[in-house]
């Protein structure tokens, strides 16, 4: 990589104390895959809202074409050429593919908008997406579809540098494999790719090169042929990790929740399995297989049809009757994967956020003892090493990884039996990753039952004490880890049939 395309050097930025860079260094070249890497809170989103013209740097300079750069906001970044893909996707879901593409960009003529159709669809086949109908309403697309949009947006564009957030976090094995595609087309068009992911075996197949940040400053860079993903690591935590699935010791006890005949409006087929005190039980399968379905059945977030539930030795009672607050009655509880939308109430407090379903045992008479309410979320925020200001800052201001946190804190003070976890670590770096997975075995170890449900397999096979696989509704029998590999999880996820 002879040519520089884009220079940012001793970039700093602060918010209040909180210094959030401290003279960061970053150089890409044209048609180059750059990984950045960092633990949540390293400054990577920060640093890449100042090249977007998000946010703007106390110090330092920006190079972009061999000519200072410096945005004022978001869209005049875009004109200039940069483009940032959000991993939380930014598209108007009841407008059409072309309407989204083209937001912001709009030409006209006597008053009316002219279409862009043709450009569009250029665009789109250089995405391998020539059969997408631009007419298309983006809320009818697949999550890997709405995303390839986003990327069109960029093209249309003409950006030389697109900035990919965590792009894969929502996709699936296959739709992953058809983004890398899109990226190498990206690549050999000269276009410029600065890839951020947690997920180091994909960056280590896909990226040229890479910078970590630790901190809010750069203590790393290279090829990334050369580097090892433990080499990775340590750069990015300051440490090895030498046990990346720790285990704690914990016993399998009595049954805590028999599922019986489980069936809901959208989960077509019947479910059974029983969950035991001290278990961590890993259900895997396909995006859109029932996974999620199943567990929001048992919350009452959707509804059921039919199906029994026993919980911890009581009477035998409906699946209907479970309502998000009669199964926190009952001991369960519930991590979403939608962490935006129903994990978090994003404008509220840390605080708030921590212990808004357990908010009786913080009152008395009616009132809330505030300075109690903070105090716990303190000391939460301590035990899960939330990197923020303190509690009292809106949960919108943190990374996504931090926000996910924040929400395992909420489980955490609610301090259920059974704990639905729906892919726990989405977002999350390495080092969050080994603390999470430290925390699932130190429940199992409290008796606490755990289901985790996973679209990444080694995480599966790493803390699982027993597994069940999805497909098109129907869960298998569900056996011990030791009876599972990679490929008989992924033959009963793509074919139903039991090896």
């Amino acid at each position: 990589m002879t040519a520089t395309l884009l220079q940012l050097e001793h970039i700093t930025k602060s918010f209040g104390p909180v210094k959030a860079l401290k003279g960061v260094n970053l150089e890409v070249a044209p048609g180059e895959v750059h990984a950045l890497i960092g633990e949540n809170g390293a400054g990577k989103s920060t640093l890449m809202k100042i090249l977007s013209g998000a946010e703007k740097p106390d110090s330092g300079t920006i190079t972009f074409r061999g000519k200072p750069y410096a945005p004022q906001s978001p869209a005049a970044g875009r004109l200039s050429g940069i483009a940032m893909i959000y991993q939380e996707l930014t598209l108007v879901p009841h407008l059409s593919v072309e309407e989204n593409i083209t937001l912001g960009l709009e030409k006209s003529r006597f008053g009316f908008n002219l279409s862009q159709k043709g450009k569009v669809k250029e665009a789109l086949a250089l995405l391998g997406q020539e059969t997408l109908d631009p007419a298309t309403r983006v809320s009818d697309l697949s999550i890997a579809r709405q995303q390839l949009v986003e990327i069109a947006r960029a093209l249309v564009l003409d950006a030389e540098v697109v900035i990919m957030d965590e792009p894969t976090s929502s996709l699936t094995a296959a739709d992953s494999r058809a983004l890398f595609g899109v990226i190498s087309r990206l690549k050999a068009k000269g276009i410029a790719v600065i890839y951020i992911s947690h997920f180091l075996e994909e960056v280590q197949e896909i990226c040229d090169r890479y910078t970590v940040l630790r901190d809010g400053e750069t203590v790393g860079k290279g090829n990334m042929a050369e580097a090892t993903v433990a080499h990775l690591i340590a750069q990015m935590v300051g440490r090895s990790l030498d046990d990346m699935y720790p285990y704690t010791p914990h016993t399998i006890g009595i049954p805590v929740m028999e599922v019986h005949d489980l069936q809901g409006d959208v989960l077509p087929r019947r479910t059974s399995f029983t969950l035991h005190r001290g278990e961590i039980l890993g259900i895997s399968g396909l995006v859109g297989a029932g996974r999620t379905e199943t567990i929001r059945c048992l919350f009452g977030l959707d509804k059921v049809r039919n199906g029994r539930v026993t919980i911890a030795g009581q009477p035998q009672l409906r699946a209907g009757y479970l309502t998000p607050r009669t199964a926190l009655d009952y001991g369960l509880d519930l991590l979403s994967e939608n962490r935006k939308e129903e994990g978090l109430a994003v404008n509220l407090p840390i605080y708030a956020n921590i212990t808004l379903s357990a908010l009786g045992r913080l009152s008395r008479g009616g009132w809330v003892d505030l300075g109690k309410e903070q105090a716990q979320a303190d000391r939460w925020r301590q035990e899960l090493s939330i990197r923020c200001r303190d509690v009292r800052q809106p949960a919108s201001a943190l990374s996504g990884g931090n926000q996910q946190k924040i929400a395992i804190a909420r489980l955490l003070h609610q301090n259920g039996d059974v704990f639905f976890l729906d892919e726990p670590t989405r977002g999350i770096d390495v080092g969050s990753k080994a603390e999470i997975y430290r925390l699932i075995g130190q429940l199992a170890a409290q008796g606490k039952a755990v289901v985790v449900i996973s679209s990444y397999l080694p995480e599966l096979l790493g803390i699982c004490d027993s597994l069940a696989v999805m497909y098109r509704g129907e869960l298998s029998p569900v056996k011990p880890i030791r009876e599972w590999t990679d490929h008989s999880i992924m033959r009963f996820a793509t074919s139903g049939v039991v090896e």
